[in-house]
């Protein structure tokens, strides 16, 4: 019901980033301390074929001949090449063709980039709401970079997609919602194994209006960052009862890194379609 507005971005322009890489050979164009996010598999070939005497043509009218009025450059001619050899590769390591269900009853509802799952739970109405949007981490976070030599492929990190999400408990008849803002904390990805720790941590606690469609900052807002150890831990039961635990949590990221690669390829889809037009 609520939107993330509360939610913090990860990372911006993450795709923008991977798509700048594509012109090594023109540095001014990329940040040389920025990590790319998403590396590309490609780069290494495609890039290496992309002529610059091509590329640095003024652009003008249409010169083919065929009377549409749009630009037609090397420079654009190159650059759907890439966007096919891509989407190939994206399409080839695509782990689900669909995306995986919840375990535990959840219905699943996707609007583009935004997911909710909802249940019921003995007259209750819980819903679970994230966005994709800027969700992976930095491929590279304080860490050396490739080394030099080293194939691409081989590189490559596996992307997984950790949405800050929304929890919403309705109660039968009531017109106030129990809203939880949690998150994943990125120290505690991967870690379950190790330890029996929570996986993700609840950020704010308030009391909304269920018939308020945002978070409003009139309303007492509670942090848990110095929150009672004892209330913290009443709260993450209040939500495992729920069924709102580190099964659902592994869950959810599984989900939400599933539809973002979906909307990756989609994205590009709609890219090298938009340049290939006329």
């Amino acid at each position: 019901m609520l939107p993330l507005l509360r939610c913090v971005p990860r990372v911006l322009g993450t795709a923008v980033a991977g798509i700048r890489a594509a012109a090594p050979s023109l540095p001014l164009l990329q940040p040389a301390s920025r990590p790319c996010a998403r590396p590309f598999g490609l780069l290494s070939v495609r890039a290496g074929s992309v002529q610059l005497p091509g590329l640095l043509r003024p652009w003008g009218p249409c010169g083919c001949g065929c009377g549409c009025g749009g630009l037609h450059t090397e420079g654009d001619k190159a650059f759907v090449e890439f966007l096919n050899d891509e989407i190939k590769e994206e399409k080839k390591i695509q782990k689900y063709k669909s995306l995986p269900k919840m375990s535990g009853g959840w219905e699943l509802e996707v609007n583009g980039t935004e997911a909710k799952l909802v249940q019921k739970v003995a007259g209750e109405r819980v819903t679970v709401t994230f966005n994709i949007n800027n969700s992976i981490p930095p491929a590279y976070d304080g860490e050396e970079g490739p080394s030099e030599g080293q194939k691409v492929e081989e590189q490559e990190p596996e992307l997984t997609s950790t949405p800050n999400f929304v929890v919403e408990v309705v109660k039968d008849g009531s017109n106030k919602a129990l809203v939880l803002d949690c998150h994943f904390p990125e120290d505690e990805i991967g870690q379950e194994e190790e330890d029996q720790s929570d996986i993700f941590s609840i950020k704010e606690v308030s009391f909304q209006s269920t018939g308020d469609s945002d978070w409003k900052d009139t309303n007492y807002t509670l942090s848990t960052d110095s929150l009672d150890w004892g209330l913290y831990d009443h709260l993450m039961d209040f939500l495992a009862d729920r069924g709102v635990d580190n099964t659902f949590a592994d869950e959810l990221v599984e989900l939400s890194t599933a539809l973002e690669h979906q909307e990756y390829i989609t994205f590009l889809e709609d890219l090298k379609g938009f340049v290939k037009s006329q």
